[in-house]
């Protein structure tokens, strides 16, 4: 072969390899982009121009999923509490004398920060992609350029956790949210798994790890039952988010019609055996029933479903106007008897409004178990 033509079978040898491993290189659409190397394509040198964050590895290990270890005693209870009027505007001004709150039926002394709207924000968006959610794609894009409604113009920040089959934390924790609303756009379908209960835990996780002075907050988008978790039970997540502080407010879509078929067969004659049994089985009953709707309501959050009189983005909208303007009631209880405690929140007065509030809490005896 003469020389000139065995230089250029080489070079075109080369040129191929070359592409093939910047091709290899190219991120997933919506998965985390792998580490920068020499001779890069153009879209990993647009995703170095980010500002830093601590982004962890894409598969998350076991360890990550177990519930923190909380160094606090039940001296302080925090009850996230919404007064909305018919008219739907927040009912502002209120007192401590204007409510009554009760802890296993007996009332407590209440706190009332008055500065509802001062606290920054941390949020995760914990958002189904398994399963039918790649129905629900186009509702979820919308979400991106609502973000801000949550953060309060650059005053909170937001991560973003998706999950099949497991979750993957997509993007970490910062204030610029365009790299959030261009996942939403370009979000890969996952697989037929739907562990709402490892991600909500995963996400839980995340949240208890930012500042103090932050308002947590998890927004759950997924169907309404738990297909396939490994890592959380529902004790363990009825204690996790019975002695944290993050505020779950769910949206929810409709599972198949062959789904609600098969859920029937399996939950059809239940008769009224739930009104015996203990507050924890009555929650765990609950969870397996509508996971987001159960977690809403223990947190002090709302539930709601997208797919019938509301648009996805007025949902949206409401909720992160409440998450913003929610009285932020206190007490230090009386009865520090461990476990799943059952709290109500009423008003003096009859203001024909509106309560959203914790319904519960999981007590926590630290003194008892200190030797």
């Amino acid at each position: 072969m003469p020389p000139f033509f065995s230089y250029s079978l080489r070079i075109l040898v080369v040129s191929a390899l070359v592409a093939g491993v910047c091709r290899a290189q190219e991120p997933f659409p919506g998965e985390p982009a792998s580490p920068p190397s020499s001779g890069q394509p153009a879209q990993q040198q647009q995703q170095q121009q980010r500002a830093p964050v601590n982004m962890p590895p894409p598969v998350i290990a076991d360890d990550q999923f177990a519930t923190p270890t909380l160094h606090v005693n039940t001296n302080i209870v925090l009850v996230p509490t919404l007064v909305e009027k018919k008219s739907g505007d927040v009912l502002y001004g209120l007192q401590p004398k204007d409510f009554v709150l009760t802890d296993n039926g007996v009332q407590q002394s209440v706190h009332v920060d008055e500065d509802m709207d001062s606290q920054p924000v941390s949020l995760v968006i914990c958002m189904e992609r398994g399963r039918d959610a790649a129905m629900e794609f186009d509702k979820f894009a919308r979400l991106g350029p609502l973000l801000q409604m949550f953060t309060g113009e650059g005053q909170g920040e937001v991560a973003l956790v998706v999950f099949d089959s497991r979750p993957t934390y997509l993007e970490a924790f910062q204030k610029d949210t365009s790299y959030i609303e261009q996942d939403l756009d370009n979000l890969p379908p996952g697989d037929g798994g739907a562990a709402i209960l490892d991600a909500v835990g995963y996400s839980v996780n995340l949240l208890q790890q930012r500042p103090v002075d932050h308002r947590r907050v998890l927004l759950l988008i997924s169907e309404t039952r738990d297909h396939g978790s490994r890592h959380v039970t529902i004790p363990q997540l009825v204690q996790q988010i019975g002695t944290t502080n993050t505020l779950v407010f769910s949206l929810a879509f409709a599972p198949s019609k062959s789904e609600l078929r098969e859920w029937a067969k399996g939950h059809g004659g239940m008769g009224n055996d739930i009104n015996v049994l203990a507050p924890l089985m009555m929650t765990m009953n609950a969870m397996r029933r509508n996971t987001p709707k159960t977690l809403a309501s223990m947190s002090g959050g709302e539930y709601a479903t997208f797919a019938r009189d509301k648009s996805f983005e007025d949902h949206i909208a409401e909720v992160a106007s409440h998450a913003r303007n929610r009285y932020m009631l206190s007490f230090h209880p009386t009865d520090l008897t461990p476990g799943l405690h059952d709290l109500k929140v009423s008003l003096t007065q009859d203001y024909g409004a509106r309560i959203v509030s914790r319904e519960s809490y999981w007590a926590v005896n630290d003194a008892a178990k200190t030797p």
